[in-house]
């Protein structure tokens, strides 16, 4: 169970991009993070894992509070927290397989890693890692040479070979057209269902969000302003979508086909 406790993010400028958040994270679900851009989504996530260090408050995970942890007991615990990025973050010019590979750098000696030698049960993780993710035939191509959708597959399988049993994902999809967006969301609830792997994911659309998520929370300027079950989400009433999008948000048709409208603003 991941409980997150007054987290709260303030950058050397001064903003304020997370505002005391708790909520809880039951172990096997898959929580949506919804909110305008700049609404605190993306701090959130990398704060969980400690790519950006929160500024006061508790991340409880498994009973530990990776908010205090330090040196190779925070590396040791990121190895079970996987994260898939918007803009993939691979290395272009390396191959499909080098890139996966290094989602085992957080269980090898620095060393070997750093001149590509991996063990014989890394190679064959890999493997396994590549069927699942139906990428198996671009294992040696140059990740540049792959389309956008293959390459946060790649993403996703880096992420896999961490064998995480927590699974952040920020704005995955945000890059990609809606039938790509489908596919990578619909291997990431295959590793949620099969797997019974959690994942925290933010999302724009909302019709994403009422197809994939088991739960929701809303971030509003940094303030978590909405809490709710993937019911609650597809029967979201106008007043609680001003509250996470803000009075001049309007849902286009009245409806959830993924959209919303505000004055100077796209989602």
């Amino acid at each position: 169970m991941l409980e997150i406790r007054h987290l709260t993010k303030i950058y050397e400028d001064g903003t304020l991009a997370v505002d005391d958040v708790s909520f809880t994270v039951p172990d096997g679900e898959f929580l949506v993070v919804i909110g305008l851009s700049g609404s605190g989504k993306s701090t959130l996530l990398r704060c969980i894992n400690r790519l950006i260090d929160p500024t006061e408050g508790e991340i409880i995970w498994n009973g530990v509070d990776l908010a205090k942890l330090e040196g190779d007991d925070l590396r040791k615990a990121r190895r079970k927290i996987g994260i898939v990025f918007q803009n993939f973050n691979l290395v272009e010019r390396s191959t499909v397989l080098t890139n996966i590979l290094t989602g085992r750098l957080g269980y090898n000696k620095t060393w070997p890693t750093m001149i590509h030698r991996f063990t014989k049960e890394d190679y064959d993780m890999a493997e396994r890692v590549l069927k699942r993710m139906d990428i198996e035939d671009q294992a040696h191509k140059a990740a540049r040479e792959l389309s956008g959708g293959q390459q946060q597959r790649v993403g996703i399988a880096r992420a896999l070979m961490q064998d995480p049993e927590l699974m952040l994902a920020d704005e995955p999809v945000a890059s990609l057209d809606p039938v790509l967006a489908h596919s990578i969301l619909q291997h990431l609830e295959k590793l949620n269902k099969e797997d019974g792997l959690t994942i925290m994911c933010s999302l724009h659309y909302l019709d994403l969000v009422q197809r994939y998520s088991t739960s929701v929370i809303g971030l509003r300027q940094g303030k978590l302003v909405y809490q709710g079950t993937k019911k609650d989400i597809i029967n979201v009433t106008d007043e609680e979508f001003k509250q996470i999008y803000g009075e001049e948000a309007e849902r286009i048709g009245g409806g959830l086909e993924g959209n919303l409208q505000q004055k100077g603003v796209e989602a």
